[in-house]
């Protein structure tokens, strides 16, 4: 069952298009959106979430259309929301901050409130530190409450943007396991740079680069996207920079076979970074 419909979707800042004629459909699962910094990904997401509205073009979540006000009150009611840098006061509780934006969310019968704030609290495992001040939680934390804001009132749709940056591989870890609990029954859009998380989570993987969306399907046919032009060799490559030293002491290159080089099995970052081009596998190979 598809949640959301992008079609066409453009939109510029200036002279810089940071969307064009996207068109997209998203189903329940997990998506993960991969692309280099400037693809336009926060700027789909925050489409996607009515925070801004496009120059031209359709979105429909559930069949409503957020560009008619009337049914863009629907549309905020169906999606929770985590930007990438969530303003989260720092002197609420975990509790209060959680209660205050239920209220914000239209949760006026009080009984009902504290139920649901109770029930997003134990959903990111945050219970123990309901009366915590949220400038004394750690950034794991703060993403996990941050988190919890977005699942008030069980959305149909969350949309996450960079949700495990800059956590360390235990917080990852757990913050990739409650995203996989959520992505089981909802539709979960979840923009990162990491392509560790969308093997370990995403069902499907949407990869822009430039305003436009250059691949759409599942990890496994994103890696296979670099089948046949991926290498392991003894000795670095001349005249290529497409190519780096792996722990092994061998070298990972991506492209043209060098001499002597044995074919490797692609992975969904040796996939992405062939989407992108030789100036994109270069830079990561500094």
């Amino acid at each position: 069952m598809t949640t959301v419909t992008v079609r066409g979707l453009s939109k510029r800042y200036g002279s810089l298009t940071a969307l064009e004629a996207v068109d997209l459909e998203i189903g329940v699962g997990v998506t993960g959106l991969l692309g280099p910094n400037g693809a336009g990904k926060s700027t789909l997401l925050r489409c996607l979430a009515t925070a801004l509205g496009p120059d031209s073009g359709s979105i429909r979540v559930h069949g409503f259309d957020p560009a008619v006000p009337a049914q863009r009150t629907e549309v905020r009611r169906r999606i929770g929301y985590l930007p990438q840098n969530p303003g989260l006061y720092p002197n609420f509780t975990t509790y209060d901050l959680l209660d205050y934006v239920a209220v914000l969310k239209e949760m006026t019968d009080t009984r009902q409130r504290r139920a649901e704030v109770r029930r997003v609290l134990d959903e990111v495992e945050l219970t123990d530190r309901a009366k915590t001040k949220v400038r004394k939680l750690s950034g794991g934390m703060r993403q996990r409450l941050g988190l919890a804001q977005a699942l008030l009132g069980d959305p149909d749709l969350v949309i996450l943007d960079e949700p495990t940056v800059g956590l360390d591989p235990e917080q990852r870890m757990l913050f990739r396991a409650l995203i996989s609990r959520i992505g089981e029954r909802r539709t979960v859009l979840l923009s990162t740079h990491q392509t560790e998380d969308v093997g370990a989570l995403c069902e499907r993987v949407v990869v822009m680069s430039g305003g436009r969306v250059v691949f759409e399907g599942n990890p496994r046919e994103l890696a296979g996207v670099a089948d046949g032009q991926v290498w392991l060799s003894g000795n670095p490559p001349e005249g290529s920079a497409a190519y780096w030293r792996n722990a092994d002491g061998l070298y990972r290159v991506i492209g043209q076979r060098p001499e002597g080089a044995e074919a490797a099995r692609p992975s969904i970052e040796d996939g992405y970074l062939m989407l992108l081009g030789r100036a994109t596998i270069a830079e990561v190979a500094r």
